[in-house]
Protein backbone atom coordinates (compact mmCIF):
# COMPACT_ATOMS: atom_id res chain seq x y z
CA UNK A 1 0.00 0.00 0.00
CA UNK A 2 1.38 3.70 -1.13
CA UNK A 3 1.67 6.21 1.93
CA UNK A 4 -0.21 9.02 1.26
CA UNK A 5 1.41 12.51 1.41
CA UNK A 6 1.01 14.87 4.27
CA UNK A 7 -0.79 18.24 2.61
CA UNK A 8 1.74 20.97 2.72
CA UNK A 9 -0.82 24.28 4.94
CA UNK A 10 0.90 26.56 3.13
CA UNK A 11 0.22 25.05 -0.72
CA UNK A 12 -3.47 24.47 0.74
CA UNK A 13 -6.25 26.27 -1.16
CA UNK A 14 -7.57 26.80 1.98
CA UNK A 15 -5.18 28.95 2.84
CA UNK A 16 -5.84 32.29 2.20
CA UNK A 17 -3.45 35.28 2.09
CA UNK A 18 -3.83 37.76 5.15
CA UNK A 19 -6.52 39.90 5.37
CA UNK A 20 -4.00 43.00 5.37
CA UNK A 21 -2.56 42.51 1.84
CA UNK A 22 -5.48 43.58 0.50
CA UNK A 23 -5.52 47.33 2.03
CA UNK A 24 -4.25 50.68 0.49
CA UNK A 25 -1.78 52.68 2.18
CA UNK A 26 -1.46 56.22 1.57
CA UNK A 27 1.90 57.54 0.59
CA UNK A 28 2.72 61.12 0.76
CA UNK A 29 6.35 62.74 -0.47
CA UNK A 30 8.45 64.35 2.19
CA UNK A 31 6.03 67.94 1.47
CA UNK A 32 2.86 66.20 2.82
CA UNK A 33 1.72 65.94 -0.91
CA UNK A 34 0.09 62.97 -1.99
CA UNK A 35 1.55 60.41 -4.29
CA UNK A 36 -0.11 57.16 -4.60
CA UNK A 37 -2.00 54.52 -2.65
CA UNK A 38 0.39 51.42 -1.91
CA UNK A 39 -0.43 48.08 -1.60
CA UNK A 40 -0.07 47.47 2.32
CA UNK A 41 2.87 45.21 1.81
CA UNK A 42 5.19 47.81 0.20
CA UNK A 43 4.50 50.23 2.92
CA UNK A 44 5.38 47.84 5.26
CA UNK A 45 8.58 47.30 3.24
CA UNK A 46 8.80 51.23 3.07
CA UNK A 47 8.94 51.25 6.73
CA UNK A 48 11.11 49.00 7.96
CA UNK A 49 13.42 49.88 5.77
CA UNK A 50 13.56 53.22 7.36
CA UNK A 51 12.43 55.11 4.26
CA UNK A 52 9.32 56.36 5.60
CA UNK A 53 7.42 57.20 8.51
CA UNK A 54 3.85 56.74 10.09
CA UNK A 55 2.14 59.87 9.86
CA UNK A 56 -1.45 58.58 10.66
CA UNK A 57 -2.27 55.23 12.35
CA UNK A 58 -5.42 53.18 11.09
CA UNK A 59 -7.07 52.24 14.79
CA UNK A 60 -8.57 49.18 12.61
CA UNK A 61 -5.47 48.06 10.88
CA UNK A 62 -4.27 44.62 11.73
CA UNK A 63 -1.17 44.28 13.74
CA UNK A 64 1.82 42.94 11.17
CA UNK A 65 4.89 40.71 12.85
CA UNK A 66 8.05 39.23 11.26
CA UNK A 67 11.30 37.93 13.36
CA UNK A 68 12.30 41.44 14.20
CA UNK A 69 9.59 43.91 13.69
CA UNK A 70 5.95 44.41 14.54
CA UNK A 71 4.15 47.66 13.57
CA UNK A 72 0.04 48.25 13.37
CA UNK A 73 -0.21 49.19 9.34
CA UNK A 74 -0.64 52.59 9.00
CA UNK A 75 -4.06 54.32 6.85
CA UNK A 76 -0.99 57.04 5.68
CA UNK A 77 2.93 57.24 5.48
CA UNK A 78 5.52 59.74 4.60
CA UNK A 79 8.96 59.54 2.87
CA UNK A 80 11.69 61.14 4.43
CA UNK A 81 13.04 62.44 1.39
CA UNK A 82 11.34 64.68 -1.08
CA UNK A 83 10.97 62.87 -4.62
CA UNK A 84 10.56 64.65 -7.64
CA UNK A 85 7.03 63.58 -9.59
CA UNK A 86 7.14 64.60 -13.18
CA UNK A 87 3.75 66.52 -14.37
CA UNK A 88 1.57 65.03 -16.46
CA UNK A 89 -0.91 67.34 -18.13
CA UNK A 90 -4.33 65.41 -18.02
CA UNK A 91 -5.94 63.55 -15.58
CA UNK A 92 -6.31 59.75 -17.60
CA UNK A 93 -10.10 59.03 -17.50
CA UNK A 94 -11.22 55.60 -15.54
CA UNK A 95 -14.09 55.10 -14.06
CA UNK A 96 -13.62 55.09 -10.42
CA UNK A 97 -12.39 59.02 -11.60
CA UNK A 98 -15.12 59.77 -13.63
CA UNK A 99 -17.26 58.69 -10.28
CA UNK A 100 -15.30 61.01 -7.97
CA UNK A 101 -15.81 63.61 -10.30
CA UNK A 102 -19.48 63.00 -10.42
CA UNK A 103 -19.97 62.42 -6.77
CA UNK A 104 -21.54 59.24 -7.49
CA UNK A 105 -24.37 60.52 -8.56
CA UNK A 106 -26.29 60.42 -11.73
CA UNK A 107 -25.85 63.65 -13.50
CA UNK A 108 -29.58 63.77 -15.15
CA UNK A 109 -31.65 62.70 -11.81
CA UNK A 110 -29.20 62.83 -8.74
CA UNK A 111 -29.77 58.89 -7.97
CA UNK A 112 -26.71 56.66 -6.97
CA UNK A 113 -24.42 56.72 -9.96
CA UNK A 114 -23.98 52.75 -11.31
CA UNK A 115 -22.99 53.09 -14.93
CA UNK A 116 -21.17 55.88 -17.38
CA UNK A 117 -22.80 57.79 -20.10
CA UNK A 118 -21.56 59.01 -23.24
CA UNK A 119 -23.60 62.90 -23.69
CA UNK A 120 -22.87 62.54 -27.38
CA UNK A 121 -23.73 58.78 -28.05
CA UNK A 122 -20.79 57.09 -29.42
CA UNK A 123 -22.86 55.79 -32.24
CA UNK A 124 -23.61 59.33 -32.93
CA UNK A 125 -19.52 60.81 -32.97
CA UNK A 126 -19.18 61.19 -29.92
CA UNK A 127 -16.36 60.87 -27.94
CA UNK A 128 -14.78 58.80 -24.68
CA UNK A 129 -13.71 61.95 -22.80
CA UNK A 130 -14.20 64.03 -19.89
CA UNK A 131 -16.21 66.37 -21.59
CA UNK A 132 -18.69 63.92 -23.12
CA UNK A 133 -19.23 61.43 -20.13
CA UNK A 134 -20.63 60.88 -17.03
CA UNK A 135 -21.84 59.05 -14.28
CA UNK A 136 -25.45 57.96 -14.78
CA UNK A 137 -28.07 55.58 -12.97
CA UNK A 138 -28.95 52.44 -14.98
CA UNK A 139 -32.86 53.62 -14.67
CA UNK A 140 -31.56 56.95 -16.80
CA UNK A 141 -29.02 54.75 -18.89
CA UNK A 142 -31.38 52.94 -20.37
CA UNK A 143 -33.79 55.39 -21.21
CA UNK A 144 -31.35 57.96 -22.99
CA UNK A 145 -30.01 55.32 -24.71
CA UNK A 146 -28.02 56.65 -27.92
CA UNK A 147 -30.49 59.87 -27.72
CA UNK A 148 -29.46 63.25 -27.60
CA UNK A 149 -30.37 65.46 -24.64
CA UNK A 150 -32.48 67.64 -26.40
CA UNK A 151 -34.25 64.80 -28.19
CA UNK A 152 -35.09 63.66 -24.28
CA UNK A 153 -35.32 67.57 -23.03
CA UNK A 154 -32.64 66.57 -20.56
CA UNK A 155 -30.44 69.40 -19.55
CA UNK A 156 -27.12 68.73 -17.41
CA UNK A 157 -26.56 70.67 -14.20
CA UNK A 158 -22.54 71.50 -14.82
CA UNK A 159 -20.61 72.00 -17.75
CA UNK A 160 -18.21 69.30 -18.29
CA UNK A 161 -14.36 68.60 -18.55
CA UNK A 162 -11.74 67.02 -16.45
CA UNK A 163 -10.69 67.60 -12.87
CA UNK A 164 -7.79 69.51 -12.11
CA UNK A 165 -5.71 69.25 -8.83
CA UNK A 166 -3.03 66.45 -8.19
CA UNK A 167 -5.54 64.56 -6.12
CA UNK A 168 -7.28 63.19 -8.88
CA UNK A 169 -4.63 61.12 -10.20
CA UNK A 170 -4.56 58.87 -7.13
CA UNK A 171 -8.26 59.09 -7.06
CA UNK A 172 -8.54 57.56 -10.75
CA UNK A 173 -7.30 54.63 -9.13
CA UNK A 174 -8.66 54.37 -6.17
CA UNK A 175 -12.84 53.38 -5.44
CA UNK A 176 -12.90 54.07 -1.66
CA UNK A 177 -10.37 56.20 0.16
CA UNK A 178 -9.77 55.64 3.79
CA UNK A 179 -11.64 58.91 5.76
CA UNK A 180 -8.08 59.66 7.06
CA UNK A 181 -6.83 60.63 3.50
CA UNK A 182 -8.91 63.67 3.00
CA UNK A 183 -7.13 66.08 4.79
CA UNK A 184 -4.15 65.32 2.55
CA UNK A 185 -6.64 65.32 -0.96
CA UNK A 186 -8.26 68.46 -0.57
CA UNK A 187 -11.27 69.58 -0.21
CA UNK A 188 -12.23 68.99 -4.06
CA UNK A 189 -11.70 65.08 -2.74
CA UNK A 190 -14.31 64.30 -0.99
Amino acid sequence: MAAVPTPNPLLSPAAAPPSWLSRRVLLLNATYEPLTALPARRAVVLMTGGKADTVHEDPDGPYVRSADVALTLPSVIRLRTFVRVPYRARVPLTRAALMHRDRFRCAYCGAKAETIDHVVPRSRGGTHSWENCVACCTRCNHRKADKMLAELGWTLEHPLGPPSGRHWRLLASIKEPHPSWMQYLGEGAA
